[in-house]
């Protein structure tokens, strides 16, 4: 048995059997609904952050590549800072009209303006 096998053995510490194959659970990527199925929402955030203002995009379903290009789409056309985490998308700065705007654009017709 391979050595790189082991960790990915995961409940399964012994077989006695010469040809049990450790056969993997292994998740597929599933495709991104299009820009128009997504339901995306945008606010503006000041928790746990000192009381500086960031706009915060969430709701994107799909692949976390497509996450981070979209969010790097939205940084550069705001003109700012930012990151992907946790399957969100952070602006530095107030910023809702533009990303708004931006992701209608942009086909993402069910985008909404959340909170204040």
């Amino acid at each position: 048995m391979a050595k790189k096998n082991k960790k990915k053995r995961i409940g399964v510490v012994f077989s006695t059997d010469p040809d049990y194959d450790y056969s993997f659970n292994e998740q597929e990527e599933s495709e991104a609904p299009r820009a128009n199925q997504q339901r995306l929402r945008v606010s503006l955030d000041r928790k746990k952050r000192k009381g500086k203002e960031v706009t915060l995009v969430t709701g994107f379903i799909g692949p976390e590549a497509d996450l981070k290009d979209l969010g790097k789409a939205l940084k550069s056309k705001c003109g700012v800072g930012g990151s992907v985490k946790d399957g969100e998308i952070l602006l530095q700065g107030d910023h809702r009209n533009k990303v708004v705007d931006y992701l209608k654009e942009q086909g993402y017709n069910q985008t909404k303006k959340s909170g204040g």
